[in-house]
């Protein structure tokens, strides 16, 4: 079975050899590696062109955002399975070869979202972060979280629901998993720790620079699965979907505490 998996550099060149090696590191074989390049000018080219023959594809070509950036990559995957990672984030030792097991045994799995480590510009872990199983509904009212760096997906959902919006400056990811799940592909969750998501101060995330489009994103997504646009008294269902989330997944709940009470010092996940 192969997997694709496409990385998009873009002035990450401090982290981009630890997001490359993660790959090409890996104990599974058959992996065909798509590096896609927007037009760095702080060394990450020079870092791309060392592995380039360990990568099966390197585009090097402008691109209008991230979504369309991860578009360009996928347009070239022939794997049967895919994932993505950003060029400062990074896979964990073994992940591919248990994504793989986990699709070979379960033929009916179109998606499954694994667990990771949210970590600091240093690699020092933040905290754990656990998956919530997917619903679309849920999804919709702001209840349920997805590891993206540790999410996989058959190449024929991703196909069937046209790729990523290239419009989407700040939820492409999620809005991707949305359209499956409402496509009807089928979701699990696994809880293995399959990889980083590094929050720095150049990261949206890190930065919050993107957060009034943010709130737009939602709403749409509202509109998308409740074919109405969103009432202020609808704060009290989104509310019950953030109950439901921790209902749905005690022990996420437990592991964000534990985290945040009981860390003793900082400490990286590799």
């Amino acid at each position: 079975m192969k997997l694709s998996i496409i990385t998009i550099s873009f002035n990450q060149a401090e982290y981009l050899e630890q997001a490359l090696l993660s790959v090409l590191d890996q104990d599974y074989d058959d992996v065909e590696y798509i590096v896609v390049d927007a037009g760095s000018s702080d060394g990450s080219r020079e870092i791309i062109e060392r592995y380039r023959d360990r990568i099966a594809t390197i585009i090097f070509e402008p691109d209008d955002g991230p979504a369309d950036g991860l578009n360009k990559g996928f347009a070239q995957a022939t794997g049967d399975i895919c994932g993505y990672l950003n060029a400062d984030d990074g896979f964990l030792p073994g992940a591919f070869s248990q994504v793989v097991e986990i699709f070979q045994s379960r033929p009916e799995i179109d998606v499954i979202c694994g667990d990771g480590y949210i970590v600091d510009q240093d690699g020092a872990m933040i905290r754990r972060f656990r998956s919530d199983p997917f619903n679309a509904r849920r999804y919709a009212l702001g209840g349920v979280t997805v590891m993206q760096q540790s999410t996989f997906f058959r190449r024929a959902a991703f196909t069937a629901v046209g790729g990523f919006n290239a419009d989407n400056a700040t939820s492409w990811d999620g809005e991707l998993v949305f359209e499956m799940s409402l496509a009807g592909f089928r979701f699990t969750v696994a809880h293995h720790y399959w990889s980083i998501f590094r929050v720095h101060g150049d990261s949206i995330t890190g930065s919050q620079r993107m957060a009034h489009i943010s709130v737009m994103n939602w709403n749409r997504y509202f509109e998308r699965y409740f074919g109405r646009p969103i009432r202020p008294s609808d704060k009290w269902i989104k509310l019950w979907g953030r109950i439901e989330k921790r209902l749905c997944d005690p022990i996420g709940l437990w592991v964000r505490i534990s985290d945040k009470l009981f860390r003793a010092s900082p400490r990286k996940p590799f």
